[in-house]
């Protein structure tokens, strides 16, 4: 116990306030993901009640997230090597 009080003293009380707002915005932060975490399940398990594949729709979700250039760039290597291979 004695080292949490001389551990404290190490920052002055406005290092040690603003270190709680962090850690407090961080806590709120988290809950928060995993709430949107759960809504996005909830999504995809609609999507996939109405008969959408669900990992499709992951790949679509990524897909788009990506630059369009970069997705480009992805897909023309990706025909090279499917072609290299004889795959296409």
């Amino acid at each position: 116990m004695a080292d949490d009080a001389a551990h404290a003293d190490v920052l002055n009380s406005t290092a040690q306030g603003q270190l709680k707002s962090i850690i407090e915005r961080i806590e709120r932060l988290e809950v928060e993901k995993a709430e949107i975490s759960e809504q996005i399940k909830e999504v995809y398990n609609e999507a996939k009640g109405n008969g959408f594949d669900v990992k499709i729709l992951r790949k679509v979700v990524r897909i788009l997230k990506q630059d369009r250039a970069k997705r480009q760039e992805e897909d023309a290597i990706l025909d090279l090597y499917l072609s290299a291979v004889g795959a296409i």
